[in-house]
């Protein structure tokens, strides 16, 4: 049977706004109880529609909600407001009496049960119509259908048809990207407004501000980047998505792509550190005996680490190893460095870490970026300080044991360690040259 053009016309919509197509047809029954009531001019209808896309035809009812009789002071008290706030809105002064209102409604809670007629059925009339009729029922009369509707009703059906059309279309958007939150997806830059820069996903655009851009990347219009849905809130005009590319989850997920044993579950990282378009620290730990954790992120010759790192734009990437024993785990968080030996402060989560003089400067880092990305790494606040076995650290040694609490510490002499991921890469490039 061939489709009608009604409903043609209506999966043409659907697939042009990807919305479901009871959505439009919900519309087109909205659409025609208000035109309903617009061409009769009777405000006291509470129409509901059925309408069949099969032939166009529709049928259309007045539903009202059987309640208690409503008393008479009740009545004369609602009508007496009625016919303020026509006199109020034709003053125009709506805005000073909703603001007094709203005051003087606070405590009452009858104006949300008061009797309204155009939904609403006393209990008398309800049992004239039908005789067993009780508080809660739907009263549902059949109304004549016209044979058309006038110029304006029409013009209304078609404001209120684009409007639910809108709403089903913001509402599919929000429904299709809330559950994507923290996935990585291809998007294309629209348009830069100032600071903000608005990413085409395809069927939404999602905004990326200042902080989630990373300071090394130029955001031109179509330029085609990797981005971390970062959050979406539903708001009125339409899902508002942001967007990023500075997000430490966004290394988590690259990660995860590109080492089969992260999705496996066999490794796991721990915790990330980043500075956007600088460098990043990851932590990670093996799930299962013999795989080395550092060898299997960065790949042979590297290439898994180095296809994360081209994916975010060229960053240094630190891998070091994920360690319960909080000194080894901030000596790996330290490398390249070599520290000799840290004492923790268990109360004040301060670690102090004690390197030679000519390894002071690679702990620290450029701007004391290293110590900086290991304290987040590691959850610890870390000073670096001199080894006390050095002849230029003795006034650095006191001037740390004055400021010192009486918080007991403890400290542990760790062995220097190499960069395990260096050892890693030496070891794959002697097997591939064997």
């Amino acid at each position: 049977m061939a489709k009608s053009e009604l409903i043609a016309a209506i999966e043409q919509v659907c697939d042009e706004k990807n919305i479901p197509f009871d959505s439009v047809v919900d519309s087109i029954e909205a659409a025609l109880a208000v035109a309903y009531r617009k061409e009769f001019g009777n405000k006291m209808l509470n129409c509901r529609v059925e309408f069949n896309p099969e032939d166009g035809s529709s049928r259309i009812f007045d539903v009202k909600t059987v309640v208690e009789d409503p008393k008479e002071e009740d009545l004369a008290a609602q009508a007496e407001e009625e016919k303020k706030k026509a006199e109020e809105a034709v003053k125009g002064k709506r805005r000073e009496r909703r603001g007094r209102d709203e005051e003087k409604s606070e405590p009452a809670e009858d104006d949300v049960k008061r009797f309204n007629p155009r939904t609403d059925l006393s209990l008398t009339e309800a049992k004239k119509v039908k005789a067993d009729a009780e508080i809660g029922d739907e009263m549902i009369s059949e109304l004549p259908v016209p044979e058309g509707y006038g110029r304006v009703a029409a013009q209304t059906a078609k404001q209120v048809i684009i409007q639910k059309l809108r709403e089903a279309e913001r509402e599919t958007l929000y429904n299709q990207y809330k559950d994507r939150i923290g996935e990585i997806v291809n998007a294309t830059v629209q348009r830069v407004e100032g600071p903000l820069v608005y990413m085409d996903l395809g069927q939404a655009t999602a905004i990326m501000p200042p902080n989630q851009q990373s300071p090394n990347e130029r955001y031109h219009i179509g330029a085609r980047f990797k981005v971390l849905l970062l959050s979406v809130e539903k708001t009125n005009k339409g899902p508002e998505i942001i967007a990023s590319r500075t997000a430490p989850e966004m290394v988590k997920v690259f990660f995860a792509m590109e080492v089969p044993e992260i999705a496996s579950e066999s490794i796991e990282i721990m915790s990330v550190a980043r500075e956007a378009g600088s460098r990043t620290k990851i932590a990670v730990r093996s799930l299962v005996d013999n795989i080395d954790p550092i060898g299997s992120c960065v790949g042979q010759r590297g290439a898994r680490v180095q296809t994360v790192m081209s994916e975010i734009g060229g960053e240094k990437i630190d891998i070091i190893e994920y360690s319960d024993d909080a000194v080894r785990f901030i000596v790996n968080a330290l490398s390249p460095a070599k520290v000799v030996s840290v004492q923790l402060d268990e109360a004040e989560k301060v670690a102090k870490a004690y390197v030679a003089e000519d390894q002071l400067s690679l702990a620290i880092g450029k701007g004391g970026q290293n110590v900086r990305l290991a304290a987040k790494l590691t959850g610890w606040k870390i000073d670096v300080v001199k080894d006390a076995s050095s002849p230029e650290a003795e006034n650095t040694e006191e001037a740390v044991g004055e400021s010192e609490t009486e918080t007991p510490t403890e400290e542990v002499t760790v062995e220097p360690m190499e960069e395990k991921s260096n050892e890693v890469e030496k070891e794959k490039a002697a097997e591939s040259e064997k």
